[in-house]
């Protein structure tokens, strides 16, 4: 699973990368890659009109807020459980 961060490299940004970094890193989830899309382009082509977002195998999760690193574990769960 790929969980991509989208957002310039504001603080919210830099914050909930980090919470999806601890998610995956409390979880044990060595299968689970967390990049940063920083390009403008790339993420107005995501279909996301509010940053920071958060997309899981490019299904948006959440995007204009930032969860917590338990919300995100709770999806994360939820998704390796189906």
């Amino acid at each position: 699973m790929i969980i991509k961060i989208l957002g310039t490299g504001c603080p919210g940004c830099q914050k909930l990368e980090s919470n999806a970094k601890k998610a995956v890193e409390e979880l044990g989830l060595n299968n689970v890659e967390v990049i940063h899309v920083y390009d403008l382009d790339k993420i107005i082509e995501s279909g996301i009109t509010m940053s920071p977002a958060i997309l899981f195998d490019e299904e948006i999760k959440a995007e204009g807020w930032i969860p917590e690193v338990e919300e995100i574990k709770k999806w994360l769960q939820e998704v390796l459980n189906k």
